[in-house]
């Protein structure tokens, strides 16, 4: 497949009205087209610079590029795999195992809030400085874990954490679609997320690794390490091509005349911090009381749990009032939520994260308890659902950049996310054989691996390039917003039908021990197969989780009728008809 040098070609300065298009851009005359840059108002000044860097790129530099930014997602996708696989240990080495949802519940939330700020930082101050930033906060957040001593300092680090990764892998998305036609960008995004082929395997051996024979302190510290020196090449050589611009006059650096002050409060306004912390407090109040509530002295009674749920809703509803009425500069773009593409391709994200977060937040727990699997096999089993998805995503992309369609691919997914989901309700019970278990992960995954990067295709084509970022980045926010809820709804009902069926089925000499054994994998497992004690705590885990998967399967038929709200896009016609978003060397 050949790299060539591309360039937005606009058409003849004819009226873009997305209700006068070219029929034949789409195969039912339904009307769709992004906007073309050149008619756009205004650029800000990250997208001229990346569109300046990619203008000096050669062939053996944009493949380079492709390179470095492979290793970065492979290093960071096996580091994410490690940490995932130790979570259960680290929340459990404080005796609050029921805790795992909830620092990922706050980690979710403001992960996928920030993408919209991070979105607005490299569109004005560029991706390399984007990167950078997102590469320091991954790695204060994994030192963050590796020195915790409770549970509160572990959840500030996994928080800053997450927002680092998601922020990095996000900047990556953004630099691959600088580079990318939109025909090419799924084969991109798809060959880019192949690491997790292996980091699914090695991730959970080496988090055995680190769990035996070091610590999982150790864990942390390392992939901190290797991320920075991962990282560093990346930087240099988008650093070259930026200097490489300047020197061909294609940036134009400009001196701000402001003052410290007069900078921060232009940026305070053009971030719409207000909206920001709003909504970000926002849902964090609203859902964190289902993973608390467990904790609560006198549970959906207590008196700092009424008043966070109070609380949360107001923050909501004062954000939607500053953002419509009070802020100057909105942080939230609700304009492209009157595109129905745009809107139902985001709320699928979020629904299809919502649902799987439902029944897979403690399946790794699920399966080392009642199946006695290992760390490593467990996660292997867990790991199924990415493996698929990122096996099959460079051939989603394959298929979009010979058709173009969008919506029917996404079509052919439904078979796999409803089989995949629906038999689980049947078949997540402790007799059931583990290779089905894998057989339910592989299916939705495929599902996952065709839904994901084509809903993030579909709105990517339904915006210009200059507004790119800020729509994957809503697209971002949906789906962290739906795997927060997701979480929610798992931590409600492990932290509130757990315990009362430990305490149900637990042998009476044991009862007293319910809240030690609830509170730790380690202890449930310390407990031989075949005595009354491990039976009661399997028992316990197979009632709960087929409440999880009934959860997690009720929001499917939304998902589904979601996918034919979209336009009916092909982008190899789009643009043929409209040229490129990206200038520049692209492939």
């Amino acid at each position: 497949m050949a790299l060539s040098i591309t360039r937005s070609t606009p058409s003849s300065g004819q009226d873009h009205d997305p209700e006068k298009q070219n029929p034949a851009v789409d195969v039912n005359n339904e009307s769709h087209s992004f906007s073309d840059d050149a008619s756009s108002q205004h650029k800000q000044e990250g997208v001229k610079e990346v569109e300046a860097i990619t203008s000096v790129f050669t062939k053996k530099i944009l493949i380079l590029m492709f390179i470095l930014l492979y290793l970065v997602a492979f290093i960071d996708s096996l580091g994410q795999s490690v940490g995932d696989s130790l979570a259960p240990y680290v929340t459990s080495s404080f005796g609050q195992h029921g805790l795992l949802t909830t620092a990922s519940l706050i980690a979710r939330i403001i992960g996928g809030v920030i993408s919209l700020t991070i979105a607005k930082v490299i569109d004005i101050w560029g991706r390399c400085e984007g990167f950078i930033f997102m590469v320091i906060v991954t790695v204060i957040g994994q030192i963050l874990k590796a020195v915790s001593q409770d549970v509160e300092t572990y959840a500030a680090g996994y928080t800053l954490y997450w927002v680092g990764h998601i922020g990095m892998g996000y900047v990556i998305t953004i630099m691959l679609s600088d580079m990318t036609t939109l025909k090419n960008r799924l084969i991109m995004f798809g060959l880019v997320n192949t690491p997790g082929i292996a980091t699914v395997f090695a991730g959970s051996k080496i988090a055995d690794l680190f769990y035996h024979q070091a610590h999982f302190r150790w864990a942390f510290g390392a992939f901190a390490i290797l991320l920075v020196a991962f990282a560093i090449p990346v930087c240099i050589l988008l650093l070259w091509s930026q200097r490489k611009a300047l020197s061909q006059g294609l940036i134009v650096k400009q001196r701000s005349s402001r003052t410290p002050w007069q900078s921060f409060k232009h940026y305070f306004v053009e971030f719409d911090v207000v909206g920001m912390l709003l909504i970000s407090f926002g849902f964090v109040l609203l859902l964190l009381p289902f993973s608390l509530v467990r904790y609560a002295p006198n549970s959906w009674r207590t008196g700092y749990i009424i008043a966070m749920f109070i609380v949360g809703g107001v923050l909501l509803t004062a954000f939607v009032i500053w953002e419509k009425y009070g802020a100057p500069v909105q942080f939230f773009p609700f304009k492209y939520l009157k595109d129905r593409t745009i809107l139902s391709a985001c709320a699928l994200y979020g629904i299809m994260f919502l649902s799987i977060f439902c029944w897979d937040a403690y399946y790794g727990s699920y399966l080392q308890v009642v199946h006695g699997l290992s760390i490593t096999t467990s996660n292997y089993v867990l790991n199924g659902l990415s493996l698929a998805s990122f096996f099959i995503g460079p051939f989603v992309g394959l298929v979009i950049s010979r058709t173009g369609a969008v919506k029917w691919t996404a079509v052919a997914g439904i078979p796999f996310v409803v089989l995949g989901t629906v038999l689980l309700v049947e078949f997540r019970k402790p007799d059931t054989h583990v290779g089905l278990l894998v057989l339910f992960q592989i299916l939705n995954g495929i599902g996952d691996g065709i839904w994901t990067p084509v809903g993030k295709l579909a709105v990517m084509a339904s915006v210009p390039h200059q507004q790119v970022a800020v729509g994957i980045a809503l697209y971002g926010l949906f789906g962290s917003i739906g795997s927060a809820i997701g979480n929610a709804i798992a931590g409600a009902i492990w932290n509130n039908i757990l315990p009362t069926k430990l305490e149900e089925f637990l042998p009476a000499d044991v009862k007293n021990r319910s809240s030690e054994i609830f509170g730790s994998i380690v202890i449930q497992q310390s407990f031989p197969f075949g005595t009354p004690e491990r039976d009661a705590i399997v028992a316990a885990y197979g009632d709960v989780q087929t409440k999880l998967v009934i959860a997690g399967s009720a929001f499917l038929p939304l998902a589904i009728a979601l996918i034919f709200l979209w336009k009916n896009i092909n982008v190899k016609a789009l643009e043929a008809a409209h040229g490129t978003q990206s200038k520049g060397t692209i492939f």
